[in-house]
């Protein structure tokens, strides 16, 4: 398949709401939608807590809401996780742990461009994960091979679920902990970042994508053998125009790139109209031009999102639900100029 383009809408999942059917209807709202993380509603529907589902070893407290690992439970756990590879509706996402995804997955969804699912990626869950000795199991050269199988065999078989829904299915795998692979605090080298980037796209079905609301090294992270990204170019704006031949050579081997340029935070959203959003969006597509980039491959190989994920606005979901309403009319206005709708 390819991934849909000439700037239809998405966005990413973890969303502020507490009501299902609100959250569901506010990711139908847009072209290609997609089933809502909603940890505020309960632990379980964290991003991490989801990717964490049947891993040997994790110690899930849901009283006080935090996720931790324990080497003597892996040992422990790991030869019955292991006997269980081969079984994809075991990687799946269960409804103890999103009911949401299990609500997404009733409606029809056969008419839309695609659909999309998400999961959290390695890099980020090894980092945020921590052993018993307050230690990412991001660093345990035992454990890290054996969750980039793991993870990986969770993205297949939700991808797998969702194309039974809607063949253009594809993933996201939210990966906001690659900003800092780069950083000398984060223990991790780059090579060793790449390494197992690489090792885990490899067992990854396609097509398959990666979103992040950081700064990384974009040479690095557009170099992935992916066929979208996902990013916030509303925050990232001239740094990601400053990448343009690593950009146009992403885009010209076949990937795309979904913008994410409405924001969704009630101060920075309240500051921008859609015309504002317009004028941000265009002057990076300028600059790309200006550096050769070829206009229609990138409008055809493009779409729009959000910026970013947002939990903490004072109005609850209020700014987000905005947010996808001026992102549906930027979308339709641009669509409409471009002679594309």
């Amino acid at each position: 398949m390819t991934i849909p383009g000439n700037l239809l809408t998405t966005a990413m999942g973890v969303m502020p709401h507490r009501d299902v059917e609100r959250a569901i209807e506010a990711a139908m709202s847009l072209d290609v939608p997609f089933w809502p993380q909603l940890p505020l509603l309960s632990y379980r529907e964290d991003m991490y807590v989801q990717a964490s589902e049947h891993f040997p070893g994790i110690v899930l407290d849901m009283k006080a809401r935090t996720l931790g690992f324990s080497m003597d439970r892996f040992v422990e756990e790991a030869e019955e996780v292991l006997a269980r590879f081969d079984d994809p509706a075991w990687f799946d996402v269960s409804e103890g742990y999103s009911q949401v995804y299990h609500r997404f997955l009733e409606l029809d969804l056969s008419g839309r461009p695609a659909i999309r699912g998400q999961i959290e990626g390695p890099v980020s869950f090894g980092f945020n994960v921590l052993d018993q000795d307050e230690r990412p199991i991001l660093f345990d050269d035992t454990v890290r091979p054996f969750m980039l199988e793991f993870l990986a065999r969770r993205v297949n078989a939700q991808l797998a679920r969702l194309k039974q829904c809607n063949r253009n299915a594809f993933m996201f795998v939210d990966e906001p902990g690659l900003q800092f692979v780069f950083s000398a605090m984060s223990g991790y080298a780059d090579q060793a970042a790449r390494t197992d980037m690489e090792t885990f796209l490899s067992m990854i079905d396609r097509p398959r994508g990666i979103h992040l609301c950081g700064n990384p090294d974009w040479d690095f992270l557009l170099e992935m053998d992916m066929e979208v990204l996902s990013l916030d170019a509303y925050t990232n704006a001239e740094v990601v125009a400053s990448y343009a031949p690593s950009i146009r050579r992403y885009l010209e081997r076949g990937g795309s790139i979904v913008w994410g340029i409405v924001p969704s935070n009630v101060e920075p959203f309240t500051s921008e109209s859609v015309d504002s959003l317009e004028q941000r969006l265009e002057g990076i597509w300028n600059a790309l031009q200006k550096a050769g980039m070829d206009r229609e491959l990138l409008i055809a190989r493009s779409m729009l999102s959000p910026a970013t994920c947002c939990l903490v606005n004072p109005d609850g979901e209020r700014t987000v639900e905005k947010a996808f309403r001026a992102l549906t009319e930027l979308s339709a206005r641009m669509r409409e100029r471009m002679g594309l709708a």
